[in-house]
């Protein structure tokens, strides 16, 4: 009796699993998941690069987490540049293309109301080769600052742009390496002031590219600095010197917490230097 009890007990309890299964594949078979056909890339898709219909395929995308900007037509991307490389398998989104009719290349990628100009560059002025496309980059000048009828010019460094993209170097707009390259020459972004700005600074004196963090945004303003300031020298006061043939002189006292001064008098001006 106990054996037949057992046993109907076990039997009972495999019925029960096998009547579980079988109520589960039959939920799983009924729900079906809602898709639609998304357009994705087949191979990599280069920055500026012009779509033809041999690069796509298309694939089963759930509804819900379809994303905006989506194509399900072939024909819609035909001959449509890409803004942005993309990669194989991922899903070709409007924000990532050109306006439609633009034309593939470098010119594809600049933005609405920007100018792309190319600057010369070594390996020390390109950042020894880490100022690549997508990086942003401050640019530095360093010339000879005009000063008055009678004085000497005084050299000067300072940054003229801020936060600037750069779109090239050389002839490669690809942003997907990130081995350092040494190059001839940099293209960078900049508004059509900012395209003056540069042209004139390099006209003027030595340029020098000062690559920054890819987050900040933040533009620090400074008055540069000339060659007086770095050795520690800096005006102190300006004040009258004695005539000289009836001709007024003034004086310009540089200190740098002397231990003995020279006063030195030269075209109409006395300047004390403190050693």
């Amino acid at each position: 009796m106990k054996n037949l009890k057992a046993f109907g007990l076990l039997f009972i309890a495999v019925l029960i699993g096998v009547t579980a299964a079988v109520y589960a594949a039959n939920m799983a078979t009924t729900q079906t998941v809602v898709s639609n056909k998304v357009i994705v890339a087949a191979v990599d898709i280069e920055l500026g690069g012009k779509i033809t219909p041999q690069m796509l395929t298309t694939v089963d995308w759930p509804v819900g987490s379809m994303p905006a900007g989506a194509f399900k037509d072939v024909k819609d991307l035909q001959d449509r540049v890409v803004m942005t490389g993309v990669m194989r398998g991922e899903a070709v989104l409007e924000r990532k293309l050109a306006p439609p009719g633009s034309q593939g290349g470098l010119s594809a990628v600049i933005a609405q109301g920007k100018r792309a100009m190319t600057v010369r560059v070594n390996d020390v002025v390109g950042v020894a080769g880490f100022a690549l496309p997508g990086n942003y980059v401050d640019v530095m000048v360093n010339a000879q600052q005009d000063k008055a009828k009678g004085e000497d010019n005084a050299q000067i460094s300072k940054t003229v742009l801020s936060h600037v993209l750069v779109l090239a170097v050389a002839q490669e707009a690809g942003r997907d390496d990130t081995k350092p390259r040494v190059v001839s020459a940099v293209t960078l972004e900049l508004s059509l002031e900012d395209s003056e700005k540069l042209d004139l600074a390099r006209s003027v004196g030595t340029l020098s590219l000062v690559l920054r963090n890819q987050v900040d945004q933040q533009n620090v303003v400074t008055q540069g600095i000339t060659k007086n300031q770095l050795f520690g020298e800096r005006i102190a006061a300006v004040k009258p010197a004695p005539a000289v043939s009836g001709k007024p002189r003034s004086v310009a006292v540089i200190s740098t917490q002397p231990t003995s001064c020279v006063e030195v008098f030269q075209n109409g001006f006395a300047v004390l230097k403190c050693f």
